[in-house]
């Protein structure tokens, strides 16, 4: 199992402390892309690197497959953050997170729904073994 470098963890905490902070200031109940704004300004603020939409080809048989695969964060080419705005968190996104940790090598991810009465239950975090 791969242990997570002191970096990668200084950055798991600065990602959930930014959901915390955009939370609680908006609480739940906007569009994710008003979520996804904030918690990259917060990031930015803490001069964390980060990429916004970013496109995921699929690459197969030597082939790449340009199907419209897209992260919502990626925080310092080290962490996937997927961001929701939902009721109720659907396995498929769970799905999503565990497939784009697999498809880019990536270690660690996390699934933030800003919708969670309470941040704490919205945040999730998710490790490629």
């Amino acid at each position: 199992m791969y242990k997570l470098t002191r970096h990668e963890e200084f950055l798991c905490k600065e990602i959930v402390d930014c959901a915390f902070k955009v939370h609680k200031a908006l609480g739940p109940g906007l569009l994710e892309k008003i979520y996804e704004i904030c918690f990259c300004h917060e990031l930015a603020k803490k001069a964390i690197f980060f990429e916004r939409q970013v496109y995921l080809p699929v690459q197969y048989d030597g082939l790449i497959f340009d199907e419209g695969l897209r992260m919502d964060v990626f925080v310092d080419k080290l962490i996937i953050c997927e961001l929701k705005a939902i009721d109720t968190v659907n396995p498929v996104w769970v799905a999503q997170i565990l497939s784009h940790l697999k498809m880019t090598n990536v270690h660690v991810g996390f699934l933030i729904n800003f919708n969670a009465g309470l941040i704490k239950e919205g945040i999730r975090r998710y490790c490629r073994e």
